[in-house]
C-alpha cells in the first residue's frame, strides 16, 4: 500500500488541479458524457474555466471536433451561471506534436506533455504568474496523491466555512426597526393631521419636494421615504412597501449583515429621491425607492453568488424587478423613477461595500466612486433646473 503506480498524465493532471484549486481558487465542475477530462471554474477570474484533457488528439479533425466540444460545454456553463464571457484555458496532454495549436475565440489552448511543460510554457506563465514559482507537488505516487487530497479537502472546507459564514441564519434587527419606524410615521401623520384639525400634515413638513429641496430643504430626500399615502384604515401603500421591506430586507440583512445592509438602505433612498426630484419634480413619498434598492442590492448579490443562487435569480429576483417596473411605467400615481434611481444606489452601494470572500478592491473603488459622482450630479440638476 505504500506504492502507487501513477501514469504521466494522471500525475500532471493532479499537480495541476491542486494547484488551481488550492492557489488560484478554482473548483471543480461535474461535467456530464465527458471521459479523462477535469473542468475546474471560478466566476471572479479573468479566465472563468480551466479544462485539462488527457485524451489523445492525433489529427487537426479530432483537435477542431475538441474545440467545437469545449465550446458547446461553456455554453451551457454560462447559462446555468449567467456569465456573459467566458474565457477558456484548455490545456491538453496528449496531442499529436505535429499538429499546430492556434487559440480560438475566448479559448487559449495549451499544450502540456511533461511536468517541465508547466514551468516552461510562456502562454502558461502568462495567464498564471505564480505557476512558475509553486513547486507543483515534487512529491509522486502515494504520497503526492495523498497531499493533492489533503490539499484540496482543506481549500473546499474552507469555502464551506465562508459560504456557511454568509448563508447561515441570523437574528433580523435594522429590517424589524425600520419596519416599526415607517408604521410608527403613518400612525404619527394622521394622529396629528386629526388632532390639530388639519392644521398639522408631516405631507407639507418632510414629503419629497423638488422644489423646496432646491431652495435647502435637503433632509426631505430621506424624511420623504418613510411617509405613506392613503387613510388610516386603508392604507395599503404602506403595507405593500412593509410587506417588501420585510421579505427583501431579512434575507439582504441576514447576507451582508446589519451595517451593510442600513447603509445600502439609505443609500437606496438617497438615490431614488434624487432620481425623483431631477424627472419627475412632483411630491413623492414611500419607502419603494429603498426597498427597489435592496432587491437591487439582492440581485448584486445573487450574480456573485450566483453557483448556489443562479436559480432564484433568473426565475424570481430579474422577473420581480421587470414586472414592477414595468406596472409602475403602466400605472398612474408610481414615482417609477424614485424605484429606478433606488435599484441603481442599491446595487452601486453594495458593489461599493463589497461582498464577503468576493469582490475585488478595484470593484469597490468603482463603486463608491459611480456613487458619489452620480449623487453630485443629479444634486447639481436639481439645482440648475
Amino acid at each position: 500500500m505504500d506504492k502507487l503506480v501513477m501514469s504521466k498524465s494522471d500525475e500532471i493532471i493532479m499537480k495541476l488541479v491542486h494547484y488551481f484549486v488550492t492557489e488560484e481558487n478554482y473548483t471543480p465542475v461535474i461535467v456530464k458524457g465527458v471521459k479523462d477530462e477535469i473542468w475546474l471554474e471560478n466566476t471572479e477570474a479573468f479566465y472563468k474555466i480551466v479544462r485539462i484533457n488527457a485524451n489523445y488528439i492525433h489529427n487537426v479533425e479530432q483537435l477542431n471536433y475538441d474545440l467545437f466540444k469545449v465550446n458547446n460545454i461553456c455554453k451551457q456553463i454560462k447559462r446555468k451561471t449567467l456569465t456573459w464571457k467566458m474565457r477558456v484555458v484548455n490545456i491538453l496532454l496528449d496531442l499529436n506534436e505535429d499538429i499546430e495549436v492556434k487559440d480560438t475565440k475566448n479559448i487559449q489552448t495549451i499544450v502540456i506533455r511533461n511536468i517541465s511543460d508547466v514551468k516552461k510554457s510562456s502562454k502558461l506563465a502568462a495567464i498564471f504568474p505564480e505557476i512558475k514559482n509553486n513547486p507543483l507537488n515534487d512529491e509522486k505516487g502515494l504520497d503526492l496523491f495523498i497531499d493533492v487530497t489533503n490539499g484540496i479537502n482543506e481549500k473546499t472546507d474552507k469555502k464551506n466555512k465562508d459560504y456557511e459564514e454568509v448563508f447561515k441564519p441570523k437574528k433580523i434587527v435594522v429590517t424589524n426597526v425600520l419596519i416599526g419606524i415607517n408604521i410608527a410615521c403613518f400612525v404619527l401623520t394622521y394622529l396629528l393631521f386629526y388632532a390639530s384639525y388639519g392644521n398639522i400634515s408631516l405631507y407639507d413638513m418632510f414629503a419629497l419636494d423638488a422644489t423646496l429641496v432646491k431652495n435647502g430643504e435637503i433632509y426631505r430626500l430621506i424624511t420623504g421615504t418613510f411617509l405613506h399615502a392613503g387613510p388610516i384604515y386603508f392604507p395599503m401603500h404602506l403595507v405593500f412597501n412593509m410587506y417588501s421591506l420585510k421579505i427583501v430586507g431579512s434575507q439582504l440583512e441576514n447576507f451582508l449583515g446589519k451595517a451593510k445592509f442600513l447603509v445600502i438602505y439609505f443609500a437606496s433612498a438617497l438615490m431614488g429621491s434624487l432620481l425623483s426630484c431631477v424627472l419627475t419634480r412632483e411630491l413623492s413619498i414611500g419607502a419603494s425607492g429603498a426597498v427597489f434598492g435592496l432587491i437591487g442590492s439582492l440581485a448584486y448579490f445573487g450574480y456573485h453568488y450566483r453557483v448556489y443562487f443562479g436559480s432564484v435569480l433568473k426565475t424570481q429576483i430579474i422577473p420581480l424587478i421587470i414586472f414592477n417596473l414595468l406596472l409602475g411605467f403602466c400605472l398612474s400615481g408610481i414615482d417609477n423613477f424614485a424605484h429606478i434611481g433606488g435599484l441603481i444606489g442599491g446595487v452601486l452601494a453594495t458593489m461599493g461595500l463589497g461582498l464577503k470572500n468576493k469582490s475585488q478592491v478595484l470593484e469597490r473603488v468603482n463603486g463608491v466612486i459611480v456613487y458619489v459622482l452620480l449623487v453630485i450630479f443629479l444634486g447639481f440638476m436639481i439645482v440648475a433646473h
